[in-house]
């Protein structure tokens, strides 16, 4: 037996539901199938033991799409801000606004005092992208905005905003170079240098990576947690008539009959298809036989280039349950905080150290390993979510729950789970966090642990389906075999497959939460457009 549907998503994370949200409200027939239990990839939330935690993404910022989306779909959902802290050793900021640029100034003077017109330097490059970024985020995304019911709006707002729009693009196309050779031309010290770029991915392009502090101020935090945001488009695909299907793996793609299967042998025809899963694995799994030659050698061709990429940096995420109340951690931070427990910075730890311990694998021993692993946890830059602080109640009285994350290289943990010993090495990257925090920002820490539990690049991988292990999509590091202009970001959602778009974190680059909402969104726009007109009974 075969299911048909005119529409369907494969890929139940947030640029599917949107996908599917925005085709079943247009009337289409569409199935979503998503590999897991649940839908939200890694924008989910769970409860452990009475403590709140998020699965993946630790905070929203709308960036001018996720707001005017949830509007569009006529969703409620109700937001706390979620303000972050920025801390160097035992000096920290709290950034409520864009005046908090001048106290993140003073932080890095105060631990590189020589290094002040460097520091100089750097504000201003930041606060010439802040500019850039009111532009960009000025007004809602055209996108999700009906001019043709309001057009004196859009003349009045969207005409002049266009044009500045233009001139932005223009200068965040001259800043695509990595953030570190940016810095490296205008900061000598190699400490202060690390201390900035080692928050984002390696070779973050400057713009991406310097808007960083403007980010931090669009930051919100959904009441119920991050998850909420999954659950809300789900419901609203639900209302619309959509399906979803969960537990649905699909293993092979049919391109010339329009048909997928999936793991358990059940077959699903359809006459569009929106891939929001792993866009390697479409590839894969995609059998050309029977379509036109020419077609097939398209195919062939972006399966070639989209293999040879890599995803991003993944991430080790450590889960705390802590016998402290609340009020400890609330006098040191807000609930979104970025710490930096030693000013020296990584330096090559993370670079040509790394790179050798892979190459030389086979005669590496595991306390070299450690060893390095020592460096690395010491000098690094944690990201720590503590929900109960972003809404009260979230964790059992008395008591407090921390996530704390770190960048982490795929590959390490790849070839330690292939040389049998993955358990021991999570245990001890848990162990090394933990000692780091406790020793520096959290003295309390190591004696007040209830419980700690981990999920590693192999964990996000397996769970999500993402290629490295990746959480934004392809890695900086190479040549991006996708759209990464935004010029361009319209066609991103097409594909080499006859009837088949793409979205989500695999489609655009960069990528993140509001990226995949859009491309889903724009996938949805353009099936609409090719839909086939019904004939009436």
């Amino acid at each position: 037996m075969m299911e048909h549907h005119e529409a369907i998503v494969v890929g139940g994370g947030i640029a599917g539901l949107t996908a599917a949200a925005y085709l079943a409200r247009a009337g289409l027939d569409v199935l979503l199938l998503e590999k897991n239990a649940q839908c939200g990839g890694l924008v989910t939330t769970f409860v452990k033991d009475g403590f709140r935690f998020e699965g993946g993404v630790r905070a929203l910022e709308s960036a001018g799409i996720i707001l005017p989306m949830l509007k569009e779909l006529g969703i409620h959902l109700e937001t706390l801000p979620s303000p972050v802290s920025v801390g160097i050793e035992d000096r920290i900021i709290h950034v409520t606004s864009q005046e908090n640029l001048k106290d993140y100034e003073n932080l890095l003077k105060a631990c590189y005092s020589e290094s002040t017109e460097d520091i100089e330097r750097v504000i201003a490059l930041i606060k010439r992208i802040m500019k850039d970024m009111l532009v960009l985020y000025g007004v809602d995304n055209p996108l999700f905005n009906d001019f043709r019911n309001n057009t004196s709006y859009f003349i009045r707002v969207y005409m002049p905003w266009f044009f500045k729009f233009l001139v932005t693009l223009v200068r965040i196309n001259g800043m695509k170079i990595p953030v570190e050779v940016s810095l490296d031309r205008i900061v000598k010290d190699r400490s202060l240098r690390d201390i900035i770029s080692q928050h984002f991915f390696r070779s973050t392009p400057t713009f991406f990576a310097m808007s960083y502090f403007y980010l931090y101020t669009d930051y919100f935090y959904p009441k119920g947690g991050v998850g909420r945001l999954t659950e809300a488009v789900l419901d609203k695909l639900l209302e619309f008539g959509g399906q979803i299907k969960t537990g649905t793996e699909i293993t092979g793609v049919d391109a010339a009959e329009n048909r997928l299967v999936d793991k358990d042998g059940n077959l699903y025809e359809y006459e569009q298809l929106v891939w929001a899963a792993d866009l390697k694995t479409l590839y894969r799994i995609t059998n050309t036989e029977g379509l036109p030659p020419e077609s097939a050698a398209k195919i062939a061709a972006q399966k070639e280039t989209l293999l040879a990429g890599r995803g991003t940096d993944s991430i080790f995420t450590v889960y705390l349950g802590v016998a402290a109340p609340p009020e400890t951690f609330k006098a040191i931070s807000n609930g979104h905080f970025f710490y930096t427990p030693s000013r020296q910075g990584l330096g090559e730890t993370h670079r040509s150290q790394l790179r050798q311990l892979l190459q030389h694998w086979s005669t590496v021993s595991k306390d070299e390993v450690f060893a390095w692993l020592d460096e690395f946890c010491r000098l690094n830059t944690y990201e720590i979510s503590i929900p109960v602080l972003k809404e009260p109640g979230v964790a059992p009285e008395g008591k407090t729950g921390l996530i704390v994350s770190t960048l982490f290289e795929y590959d390490l943990v790849k070839k330690v789970s292939e040389s049998g010993w993955y358990e021991e090495f999570r245990v001890e990257v848990e162990n090394r966090m933990i000692d780091v925090l406790s020793a520096s920002i959290y003295p309390l820490l190591k004696d007040r642990l209830i419980f700690k539990f981990s999920t590693t690049p192999l964990t996000i991988e397996k769970l999500v389906g993402s290629s490295e292990g990746a959480i934004v999509g392809w890695s900086f590091e190479d040549p991006i075999p996708v759209t990464s202009s935004m010029l361009g970001i319209n066609n991103a959602v097409k594909t080499a497959i006859p009837q088949v778009m793409q979205a989500g974190q695999w489609s655009y680059s960069p990528n993140g939460v509001p990226t995949a909402i859009l491309t889903g969104k724009l996938a949805a726009d353009a099936l609409i457009r090719k839909r086939k007109p019904r004939s009436r009974k």
